[in-house]
């Protein structure tokens, strides 16, 4: 089950920030997200890219990395409602938002109340 789930996370995040986001372009599938759940949104875009921030400066191990992006599965898993296309389209549309250095801050600020706010256990 742990190597199932650990797939399942890094496949999201691929799938999360390895497209190209379209904001603006509606399709059927398209969903709003507002209020607790674009909280959700929010927190799991600031744990995943800071994930890959210290990862990418070499500040976390690959292992550390995993973990955090395995809550910010969990945190979209838990607590974001809607299809993975449609989580991972408001993810892009998060990303592409937030300016890196404006996540990171994001991270310092809020990442402990997210974890409060949106469990994962």
């Amino acid at each position: 089950m742990p190597r199932r789930f650990f797939l399942t996370a890094v496949t999201v995040f691929a799938l999360s920030f390895g497209a190209l986001a379209h904001p603006g372009m509606a399709t059927a599938g398209t969903r709003i997200y507002e209020g607790r759940e674009a909280a959700a949104l929010r927190c799991a875009n600031t744990l995943a890219l800071t994930a890959v921030a210290l990862s990418s400066a070499e500040l976390i191990g690959e292992g550390e990395k995993n973990v955090m992006l395995g809550v910010t599965v969990r945190i979209l898993d838990r607590h974001v409602k809607g299809s993975w296309a449609q989580k991972r389209a408001a993810m892009e549309v998060m990303r592409d938002r937030r300016s890196v250095p404006d996540t990171l801050e994001d991270y310092r600020r809020i990442a402990e109340r997210c974890l409060v706010q949106f469990p994962i256990n």
